[in-house]
């Protein structure tokens, strides 16, 4: 058998399990291998039914001898209940909200499960337990049949899709292993590396992932396929950092003092950082090899700032700009705020690109606003030079769009595009490529920085504005909502702003078992205005709103027409309203922490 064998020549597939193997890109023997479990089964002791009482956490082996969902008594609670039987008798399993796992293992199968055992009217029954199919898991005692592992405390459980359960999985990875396949493998990290780390080899690791026997076991070989995992990425990042680096690029020789003055219009004193980021920023732009700089800054710190000012320098040298945002919202915001550092100097057109409108600053007939132009008058614009600085979203990617001279490409909220979306705007098949500047505000450790980042260099802008309070952020309680109601209450009344985060758009289905226990902004928006605070206005914003809607709500609410706005998570980047001073999330531990961070 060899790694790159399809997996068709090694095992039975039927029609089912073929297509789902081709849904998860599973095509060789190589790649099976590496389709980790996601966890494993808890160390629980093996009992007949016969053996069980209340209060064990075990795991009980059976036939399903019956199966059925239903509603739970008065409160309508999805219920999902399953009967098993062994050589000693029969008990049943109950699912409360996850009546789904009741049709896992068809009537008549053998099935595995583990959880608690639990009294009801003197009737012992598995609450909420793990439950999978257990034929196949080799070796031990017969169950109807089926071969099964008494000893199998520690079993691997698989992620599965329709076709192809956790079981399938374990046992023909497991028949791989034992044929040894996993020794053609070359260690992609070096030996050297491997020992200095105390790292175990990939054949080793491979049967410790899949087969461990300790706790131990898996925890060393999932710190091994992480090591890796980084290793490649640092690798590829200094690769792809090289390459680009053999480019040519355009010298920006910027004149000191007309960035100062630049830099002193600015309507607040820049900090030390920002100054250090420029003077970083404008030396890279003076070389003849291109820049790849990552600027990392908490939201407030002045990013954009920096970005305008290296921007300034770029356009006086008679270049273009690029500035990419992740988001039209964002990208409208960003066009405004160039519009603001660049009205005062003649000539320098300022343009808007998204995939629902296109603006250029300064109008003709209002030289301190924007017009709304054609798509196709804009590209011939920024093709021959005439707008030299252009914002937009993902449209800048597109092929229609051609630059003159593109020296400088901005990426803002670096995070939210993808390696290939980044490239393509910097690449645009030309000789010379654009110096690249990535910005986030998401924190991230510098060691952690330099290498899921290797290819950029690292500026960081650790210093706030002069004035800048503190932020405070607080656990609420579901019995210090209304205490958090009024103290938003009092913001309002003092000409404040807030925000109110919700998890989701509509509603959850009350029919489907998975139906998750959050707050929807829709919902959320009508209670909080009819029940919570009739006295004020509650605007509501979210992704499946047309764009002329969004920016009508966010209008609204930044000229403080909206006292409250009730969005998703469409408003985490970067959306600048500073009298907003209090933000409330919903659901908190729906979000991930960069997410939380930037709604923040």
């Amino acid at each position: 058998m060899h790694p790159d064998d399809l997996l068709a020549r090694h095992l039975r597939l039927n029609l089912m399990q073929t297509r789902a193997l081709e849904r998860l890109n599973l095509a060789t023997v190589r790649d099976l291998l590496v389709y980790f479990p996601n966890r494993y089964g808890q160390n629980l002791p093996v009992k007949t039914i016969a053996e069980l009482v209340v209060g064990d956490q075990v795991t009980v082996y059976g036939q399903v001898i019956d199966s059925k969902i239903s509603k739970a008594w008065k409160k309508r609670i999805p219920l999902g209940e399953i009967t098993i039987e062994d050589q000693t008798g029969k008990i049943k399993a109950v699912w409360f909200h996850q009546a789904f796992l009741a049709k896992k293992v068809a009537i008549g199968l053998p099935a595995r499960l583990q959880g608690k055992v639990t009294e009801r009217k003197g009737v012992l029954y598995l609450a909420n337990p793990e439950i999978e199919r257990a034929n196949a898991l080799g070796g031990g005692d017969s169950l109807f049949g089926q071969e099964v592992d008494p000893t199998a405390y520690f079993l691997p459980i698989y992620p599965e899709v329709r076709g192809l359960s956790s079981s399938w999985f374990h046992h023909n990875i497991q028949k791989l292993l034992k044929s040894g396949v996993q020794e053609e493998l070359p260690n992609i990290i070096p030996s050297e590396i491997i020992k200095k780390y105390n790292l175990p080899t990939l054949a080793t690791a491979l049967i410790w992932i899949h087969s461990p026997k300790t706790e131990k076991n898996a925890t060393a070989a999932r710190k091994r396929f992480a090591f890796q995992e980084i290793f490649l990425i640092q690798l590829s990042r200094w690769l792809a950092k090289i390459e680009y680096a053999k480019h040519s690029a355009f010298q920006v020789m910027a004149d000191k003092k007309e960035v100062e003055t630049f830099i002193k219009r600015f309507p607040f004193q820049a900090t030390a950082a920002q100054e250090r980021a420029v003077k970083q920023i404008l030396s890279d732009l003076g070389a003849d090899r291109p820049m790849t700089r990552l600027l990392e800054g908490d939201v407030g710190s002045g990013k954009t700032a920096v970005a305008a000012t290296t921007a300034f320098a770029v356009v006086k040298a008679n270049f273009e700009v690029a500035y990419m945002a992740p988001t039209e919202i964002l990208a409208r915001q960003h066009f405004e705020s160039f519009i603001r550092y660049f009205r005062h100097l003649p000539g320098v057109q300022v343009g808007l690109l998204t995939g629902s409108e296109c603006r250029k600053f300064p109008s003709k007939l209002d030289p301190s606003g924007y017009t709304n132009i054609s798509r196709s008058q804009l590209l011939k614009w920024v093709a021959n030079g005439e707008i030299p600085i252009v914002v937009g979203t993902h449209s800048l990617i597109q092929k229609t769009v051609k630059f003159k001279n593109l020296a400088y490409v901005i990426i803002d909220e670096q995070h939210r595009f993808g390696v290939m979306q980044r490239a393509e705007l910097t690449r645009k098949d030309r000789v010379r490529v654009p110096h690249l500047l990535s910005m986030t505000a998401t924190p991230i450790p510098r060691t952690l920085a330099l290498t899921i980042y290797g290819d950029l260099d690292l500026t960081l802008l650790d210093e706030m504005p002069a004035g800048r309070k503190p932020i405070i952020t607080e656990i609420v309680t579901e019995d210090k909502r209304a205490k958090a109601y009024e103290h938003i209450r009092q913001e309002l009344k003092a000409g404040r702003q807030a925000y109110i985060i919700c998890p989701r758009i509509d509603e959850p289905d009350p029919t489907k078992a998975l139906a998750l226990v959050t707050k929807s902004a829709k919902t959320e928006q009508k209670r909080l205005q009819d029940n919570i605070f009739p006295e004020f206005t509650v605007g509501l914003v979210h992704s499946k709103l047309k764009p002329k809607d969004k920016e009508e709500v966010m209008a609204e609410f930044a000229t403080d027409k909206i006292n409250i706005l009730v969005a998703t998570s469409v408003v985490e980047v970067g959306v600048n309203v500073p009298n907003a001073t209090i933000i409330v999330i919903e659901g908190a531990e729906r979000f991930g922490l960069a997410q939380l961070h930037q709604l923040r």
